[in-house]
């Protein structure tokens, strides 16, 4: 297939511009968005540098993100990126596999798969959601077989080990030792990333048009949700 020259060139000013910012919005950039969304050959060129990048390209409404393939190290998080991040200074792998399903059990809290839209929930407050993270940990520790409480790849028992780790304080200390200042930075983080918009003064939690186009059109399709579901015990 051949491609013109000026095709050529407008896709590699929008994968750039990609690769700046990781979403072009329509509003803001409408010469670029309405070449990848009106011009086949430009959006397949575009297309085949994301898988060059190792990451791929979508549109979601009047949105086009690059999102980078797991293990992508250079556009993405590295693990010891995340973990440092996301854990306290000495944090252990037990403790970033917490964090991770802390992150798990906040989604399934705003999306339950169904109908035209996966969300089925406006916000939620960070008590609630310190509830059900340790509900789910309880269930699956419950539910898992074997001594190292495993269910569906998760070691549950290490943990709630880690979470039981962290101490409580009423007085909403932000130090990654409490579980309030340990749930405060991972939603910090989280709205960093533009997928959550986190109210500190009501602890109220809510989630970004990003965040609702990624769950609705590329995450949260029903097999994913079905595994996740198994591994929180939610519908058993």
């Amino acid at each position: 297939m051949s491609y013109e020259i000026e095709e050529v060139r407008i896709s590699q000013e929008i994968f750039y511009y990609l690769l700046e910012r990781h979403e072009l919005h329509e509003e803001e950039e409408n010469r670029l968005y309405k070449a990848y969304a009106e011009d086949e050959q430009i959006q397949n060129l575009v297309k085949s540098q994301g898988e060059i990048a190792h990451s791929s390209i979508e549109r979601y409404g009047d949105v086009i993100y690059l999102i980078p393939q797991e293990e992508n190290n250079f556009l993405g998080f590295s693990k010891a990126q995340l973990k440092s991040a996301l854990c306290k200074s000495n944090g252990t792998d037990k403790d970033y596999y917490l964090a991770q399903f802390v992150i798990l059990t906040l989604l399934v809290e705003f999306y339950d798969g169904q109908g035209s839209s996966s969300k089925s929930r406006d916000y939620i407050r960070m008590g609630e959601l310190q509830n059900r993270i340790s509900d789910h940990l309880k269930e699956g520790l419950q539910n898992a077989g074997g001594e190292d409480g495993e269910r569906e790849g998760l070691a549950f028992a290490n943990m709630q080990e880690a979470y039981e780790a962290l101490r409580s304080d009423e007085k909403g200390s932000r130090a990654k030792t409490t579980k309030e200042g340990f749930l405060h930075n991972i939603l910090k983080f989280l709205e960093k990333q533009g997928l959550i918009e986190y109210v500190e003064e009501d602890e109220m939690i809510q989630t970004t048009k990003k965040l609702d186009n990624f769950m609705d059109w590329n995450l949260l399709n029903q097999n994913n949700f079905n595994r996740i579901k198994r591994v929180l015990g939610v519908g058993e």
